[in-house]
């Protein structure tokens, strides 16, 4: 960095400005196109000049304007992530998975937050093109889908997963969510189950709400009912108050079906602690998205497991892709279950 002081009510103010590919050039003694070259990958430079120009470098504290090079071959390097939810492991994990590999293939990752649906979201989106972000990768129910064909409009390439965007362009990743649910409905057969629900929130996004019409087309089959109950925002409070409503009624399930594992806590506590009910001998449960605390002795969760690493990796083998060879627009992955102890009889599975 380079700048003068100045004296400001009797306290001196450094006036700091960037140093430019030019004073890296007078310092070392070679042309500014030798300084370019010299940091352009695979360019024509001998050792001696390149010797110069890394010393002048770094003695005055030079930086490439990687984002002024990238702009004038039409590309920042920066992605954005379009998040909600983040305090919840799930997506916490998703989201540092996603920023890790980002920076391994020399990307920036820009996060927006949509936890908030008022015009903040449509502002920090709209900004991103102001940046002149490459690529999106939508990571929740929210935005409203015209900010996707925004995006696409203005240039950006697009990663909708877990989402029903019907526009062309992007590329889809998805889970299949009614493979799992017939999963879960042949375990909960396979242990003796026979009064079945599935708790759900009343977010209402395409993942979740996919989960409970396959829960409940994959019971349908076998001439069984789900009691399906929604409440509030995917989260522990919201399991906790679905045990009450569900445990309350004249005829109880005896398996219980949770959209994912935070509603799964709370539904499981609420039985044991505010019904006296045994899990899994009186109520078999399985969640989804086997996060962490689903293996804790406390909760031993039956569950099935987000793939975030075939996630993350499809993600950035699509985007380093070039537009050209963009064959592929969607990929469906499946979510094994994990077995542990809340569902009874295991071994009639195995």
């Amino acid at each position: 960095m380079s700048g003068g002081r100045q004296l400001i009510g009797g306290i001196k103010r450094v006036n700091k400005t960037f140093v430019s590919a030019d004073d890296v050039a007078k310092r070392a003694g070679v042309s500014r196109s030798a300084v370019s070259r010299t940091f352009t990958p695979g360019a024509s430079v001998s050792d001696e000049t390149r010797q110069k120009v890394m010393e002048a470098s770094q003695a005055l504290g030079y930086h490439v304007n990687q984002l002024a090079r990238g702009l004038m071959r039409s590309e920042s390097g920066i992605v954005c992530l379009v998040v909600s939810e983040l305090d919840t492991p799930y997506r916490a994990r998703l989201v540092r998975a996603l920023t890790h590999e980002l920076q391994k293939a020399g990307k920036i990752s820009m996060l927006i937050n949509t936890d908030r649906s008022d015009g903040s979201v449509d502002a920090a989106l709209r900004q991103t093109l102001n940046y002149r972000a490459d690529a999106s990768i939508l990571l929740s129910g929210l935005p409203d889908k015209a900010i996707t064909k925004l995006c696409l409009d203005s240039g950006q390439r697009i990663v909708l997963i877990n989402r029903d965007d019907d526009i062309d362009g992007p590329f889809r990743i998805n889970l299949d969510d009614g493979r799992a649910a017939r999963v879960a409905v042949n375990a909960f057969l396979r242990a003796g189950c026979r009064h079945l629900a599935f708790a759900n929130s009343e977010v209402g996004t395409p993942s979740l709400m996919a989960r409970e019409r396959g829960f409940v087309a994959a019971a349908a089959e076998f001439g069984l009912e789900v009691t399906v109950t929604r409440h509030g925002n995917t989260v522990y409070e919201s399991g906790r108050k679905i045990a009450q409503t569900l445990f309350t009624e004249s005829t109880r399930p005896d398996a219980v079906f949770c959209v994912n594992d935070l509603m799964a806590f709370g539904l499981m506590d609420g039985a044991r602690h505010d019904f006296g009910l045994r899990i899994p001998e009186d109520l078999c449960v399985v969640g989804f998205d086997d996060i962490e605390q689903s293996a804790w002795a406390s909760y031993a969760l039956t569950t099935f497991c987000q793939p975030v690493n075939e996630i993350v990796e499809n993600s950035i083998a699509w985007l380093q892709r070039e537009p050209a060879n963009e064959e592929i627009r969607s990929v469906n992955l499946h979510a094994p279950l994990i077995w542990r102890k809340s569902i009874r009889n295991k071994t009639l599975w195995a």
